[in-house]
């Protein structure tokens, strides 16, 4: 599958009161064509920070970006302009970001604000933006276009400023959509319709989706692949099959773990992941999941694994994928919940 994104050892850091912060530690993934990747973790382990790389939102100082490149259609975004990468917003990638209301100017009519992508980047005129606006609310099933374009965010309801957020990253047919938690403080039936929507749009424009979320059901209905983030870093990437069907790493197993299913007996707990990630301020310098890992080893707290190939496009990054694994265990080192 040809490529239309490539992340090559990321870093990035911000510089702090109390010292550097390695949000983003050497991560490297790929976007097919037409692909949907989500990328899951708890909450600061880099999902947005990657997010916001891409689009290069990240307001410098204080952050800055120690290393690596973020190739798109071959040119590297982090060698672009701020002038250059204005061109590329809204019109090449697009994101929705995780509350439509801070993300809308409440001030601005909703059509104005769909408007002004199109006679930026389409260079139509007002009344052909304005036919244009009208032409997306319905396809976004938003109801009366034509009346709702003329009022405020504040006359939505949630559901319908997610789909006015769609609306407006969709409006240039990007090439890339980058989807940060789209469907957070949403009732589950809307979650629903906005999911359904976006495969829907995507089907019909053959765009491209980034899906950051904490919601395993989400990642199981929507991406083709999934990459497990965990400090910084990428635990295991593999087909959405690949994850949830033959996890490998110990936090990949833990998170599903943590997640009701419809085939639990009555009897069975879910599983909590004790403990807390480690501070970015000081990163560990072997694997991060090493204080919470049932199954640590005394290598894991001194040495970074690489990555092991599980199969074709599964990679993990744990030292039990080590061929002397079994052998090297030690009591002392073993950690158990």
């Amino acid at each position: 599958m040809e490529n239309i994104l490539e992340i090559n050892n990321l870093q990035v850091s911000f510089r702090t009161f109390f010292g550097e912060v390695e949000a983003v530690r050497d991560i490297s993934l790929k976007v097919g064509k037409k692909e949907t990747v989500a990328i899951v973790g708890e909450s600061g382990c880099g999902k947005s920070v990657t997010a916001s790389s891409i689009m290069q939102l990240l307001p410098m100082p204080p952050a800055f970006f120690k290393g690596g490149e973020i190739i798109f259609e071959g040119e590297n975004l982090l060698g672009k302009t701020e002038k250059e990468m204005q061109d590329i917003r809204g019109n090449k990638i697009s994101m929705i970001f995780q509350d439509p209301m801070t993300s809308l100017n409440p001030t601005m009519k909703i059509g104005k604000q769909i408007v002004e992508s199109l006679m930026k980047h389409e260079k139509m005129t007002g009344k052909e933006a304005k036919e244009k606006a009208i032409e997306m609310l319905n396809l976004v099933s938003v109801p009366q276009p034509k009346k709702r374009i003329e009022q405020y965010p504040f006359e939505f309801s949630g559901g319908m400023r997610q789909r006015v957020m769609i609306a407006l990253a969709m409006i240039c047919n990007p090439k890339l959509l980058i989807a940060d938690e789209p469907t957070t403080a949403l009732d589950v039936t809307v979650q629903a319709q906005i999911l359904e929507l976006m495969k829907r749009i995507q089907d019909s424009l053959g765009m491209s989706i980034i899906l950051i979320t904490h919601d395993l059901g989400v990642v199981a209905d929507m991406s083709d692949r999934v990459v497990v983030m965990y400090a910084g870093q990428i635990a295991e990437q593999g087909t959405t099959n690949d994850i949830f069907k033959t996890p490998n790493h110990p936090y990949t197993i833990k998170l599903l773990s943590s997640v009701p299913r419809l085939d639990m007996n009555r009897e069975e707990l879910l599983h909590a992941i004790h403990g807390t990630p480690p501070d970015l301020y000081i990163p560990p310098k072997g694997c991060s999941f090493y204080d919470r890992c049932s199954e640590a080893m005394v290598v894991c707290k001194e040495h970074l694994p690489e990555f092991a190939k599980i199969n074709d496009g599964h990679l993990s990054r744990c030292w039990l994928n080590h061929p002397m694994a079994v052998s090297k265990r030690s009591t002392e080192g073993g950690k158990k919940e």
